[in-house]
Order: C-alpha cells, then structure tokens, then sequence
C-alpha cells in the first residue's frame, strides 16, 4: 500500500521499495467545471539543484520540461508534453533513475505551471485532484502520493516535491509550495540562467 503524505512530510525512499533506483514520477490533474472555457496546459517539469540550493552546475540543461527532455546525464527523461490533461491517471510524466544523478545534484525539484496562465486569466484554484506520486519504473507499484488538496486560488505555479539526498539515503518530501508569479519566480528562485 501507498505510503500518503500531507504537505511537509517525507518519507525514505529505502523504506517504501528496498533496493530502488528507478522511479515513475507521475502528475495529474482535473479542471473544474468553473474552468472559463478556455483549455488548461499544466506542464509538469523538475530542476536538479546542487548543495545551495541553485540548479546545479549552474546548466539550464539541468532544467527537464517539455523542450528540454533529459538532463546531461539522462538520469531523469520527461515523457512528453500533455496539453490538455485528457484522461485518467497520470498526466505527465517523468523517469528518474537514481544511479546515474550526478554526485553535484542534491536535490530535484518537481514543479508544475499552468501555461499562458495569465493570458488565459487561469490559476491552480481551478483545478482538482491535483497529485503526484512515485511508482517503481515498469510496474505499477504504486509508493508514495501526496494529494494537493490544499487551495490555490491564485498561484499559477507550483512545487509540488523533490526528492533529496539524506546521508546516503533518498528521500521524498511533499512540498506543495505555490507562486502567484508561476515558473519565472521558480527559476529565479533556483538561479536558472534562462535568455
């Protein structure tokens, strides 16, 4: 059984699957029906931070998004971009194998924004069943969810986890942090060096 976190909480990734190094990080979302009519683009995407808390190696080829699908390393591939949100399950997603992180990444942040948010006067508060959760890669085994059933009712961006090195551990931690300004104050805030 799924191990469910509230926002904050962490769990070591040794303790839900002994041995794990390859991970399915699925993100999935609904619109409500007060959605304005126009369509939702939620793109899902992660940053792989050094020690400092800044996108390691300074690289914005660690920056993983729809145009940029893997990091130097291949160490997490993003699985394509899904610009309506359709269906059930995972919306998005992104494979993460724990082997080939560089030794000067601490950290990856997950992150998910609404694009064109302001154009389409859009924010996280129309949206529903919003989650993320970690799978082991070619099963469906399903480890961790956090369900972020908080309210949104302005952000248009969001970290909505990351998993960290803890010693010699991995861990995953529900981080739920929301941004009015969306993935610009994001990637300031990690000092990605974007044109």
């Amino acid at each position: 059984m799924a191990v469910s976190l509230k926002k904050g909480q962490n769990v070591s990734l040794e303790k839900v699957a002994k041995g794990i190094k390859k991970l399915h990080i699925g993100l999935g979302w609904d619109t409500n029906k007060y959605d304005g009519g126009k369509s939702f683009d939620l793109d899902a995407m992660c940053l792989l931070v050094d020690e400092n808390n800044k996108i390691a190696e300074l690289d914005e080829k660690n920056f993983v998004f729809y145009n940029n699908l893997k990091d130097p390393t291949e160490a997490v591939i993003h699985m394509g971009d899904n610009l309506t949100g359709e269906g059930e399950g995972d919306d998005e997603v992104l494979k993460v194998n724990l082997d080939k992180i560089s030794e000067k990444v601490s950290k990856i942040v997950f992150i998910v924004n609404i694009h064109d948010a302001i154009a389409r006067n859009q924010s996280f508060g129309q949206i529903t069943n919003a989650f993320i959760r970690v799978l082991e890669d070619g099963t469906d085994k399903e480890l961790i969810v956090y369900d972020l059933s908080e309210d949104y009712s302005i952000e248009t961006g969001m970290v909505v986890g990351e998993i960290y090195r803890h010693n010699k551990d991995w861990k995953f931690k529900a981080v739920g942090s929301g941004y009015q300004e969306g993935l610009d104050m994001i990637l300031k805030e990690y000092s990605v060096p974007l044109a």
